[in-house]
């Protein structure tokens, strides 16, 4: 049976658009990011395109491309349109999605609903955590919000130089499986992708 492997991260700028083209290139997935804010002529969809090699993978349009680059409630509200669940539809497909969210888990979409609610409790969920000063606390909280829905089916991907104590503590505090860590590379092209999804790929089956 295919699975969906949602990705998201601890905040914004962690690398999750990275990540997402490891996922499909390891698992030769299809991706969709179901809501763009901004940047539209170079949107994540676009720089994953360019990131995975493999020919299998296919690139779904966004639900819902906005124009600004803001919190999708904010963006959406600028372009005059009403961002609901109900509204978004996954893409019918027979082989693994990979689906990159927008920011954090509670980035809201609207006055009720945020970005953990596009999550299903039968996706497995990849959270980026990039080490930073309280990045301990973001991601422990991010991995009790997704438990909290019911959601535990969760893998980290640590992005950065390595830092043992903090992702010690992730690890033994969390209690999700550790898939890897991204080191600082200095560029990323379909090779180093692809070197990557290479050491990932076992870890990812087994979330």
């Amino acid at each position: 049976m295919p699975k969906s492997y949602f990705i998201t991260g601890i905040g914004t700028e962690v690398g999750k658009t990275v990540v997402s083209a490891i996922v499909a290139e390891a698992l030769k997935a299809d991706y969709w990011k179901p809501i763009q804010a901004g940047d539209l002529e170079n949107s994540d969809s676009h720089k994953v395109k360019k990131l995975v090699s493999n020919k299998d993978s296919v690139f779904f349009k966004n639900a819902c491309a906005l124009n600004t680059p803001m919190s999708p409630h904010a963006a959406a509200e600028i372009d005059g349109i009403k961002l609901q669940i109900k509204n978004i539809k996954r893409p019918e497909t027979e082989k693994d999605l990979v689906i990159e969210g927008a920011g954090g888990l509670m980035v809201p979409l609207n006055a009720k609903e945020v970005i953990a609610d596009l999550i299903s409790k039968e996706d497995l969920v990849i959270l980026v955590s990039r080490h930073y000063l309280g990045s301990i606390n973001h991601t422990l909280l991010s991995i009790e919000a997704l438990k909290s829905r019911g959601i535990d089916k969760i893998g980290i991907i640590f992005s950065g130089d390595e830092h043992p104590t903090t992702e010690a503590a992730i690890k033994k505090l969390g209690k999700v499986k550790v898939v890897g860590r991204i080191e600082e590379e200095p560029y990323f092209d379909e090779m180093v992708v692809k070197e990557y999804a290479e050491k990932f790929r076992k870890r990812l089956c087994e979330i």
